[in-house]
């Protein structure tokens, strides 16, 4: 069964979780899982619900002059997850308004930054938003654990054929060893199938 839409009952376990914890307070949550996912689609749904304050990890890909094969070699690595706990997740954590200077691909440089006051409920999305050093900062966390067939029929959907290839040879291989090595998916208060 194909997930068409993100809308309807399939998320209510997520939702009703939420709601119990956001009746106790402020909540810091991740959304990780694999490529093609859906993870952006539903931190947009949960946006669009609650009004929620979302970070991408996207938005902290290596700067150029972190891009070495010993930093690649790293579990996790092919991500900027220190300058994401200094500037997001340790402000956050504190009440603070984030200062977030969101990597740009085109210029392959940091753009001006931008303050973020947080909501009630603070959403990181993306893959590697569970890595090891970040995941303390979290009140809850969700594994989208999308079906390699799904994951492969998205990702060349959306994709030009070049673009897939590149998921397919270098980020996928990545994401996989990074899910296998730190148990993030185990590591997650709730897994959500996606297929």
């Amino acid at each position: 069964m194909e997930q068409n839409s993100l809308e309807g009952e399939y998320f209510r376990p997520l939702f009703d979780e939420l709601d119990k914890r956001l009746a106790k307070g402020k909540v810091i949550a991740a959304i990780e899982g694999g490529s093609a996912s859906g993870k952006t689609t539903l931190s947009g749904l949960l946006k669009e619900f609650y009004g929620c304050t979302v970070f991408h990890m996207d938005d902290f890909f290596l700067r150029p002059e972190q891009r070495r094969p010993e930093r690649y070699a790293q579990t996790g690595g092919n991500i900027d997850w220190e300058r994401f706990l200094e500037e997001v997740l340790k402000p956050l954590s504190r009440g603070e308004t984030v200062s977030l200077r969101r990597f740009d691909c085109s210029s392959m440089s940091l753009a001006e930054a931008e303050r973020i006051a947080p909501a009630k409920l603070v959403i990181v999305e993306g893959a590697y938003s569970m890595h090891p050093k970040l995941a303390a900062y979290y009140d809850f966390s969700v594994f989208l654990d999308i079906a390699p067939e799904f994951q492969r029929e998205r990702i060349l959907r959306r994709n030009s054929a070049e673009k897939a290839q590149r998921f397919f040879d270098e980020w996928i291989p990545l994401e996989r060893v990074y899910f296998e090595e730190t148990g993030a998916r185990e590591r997650c208060d709730m897994v959500i199938p996606i297929f």
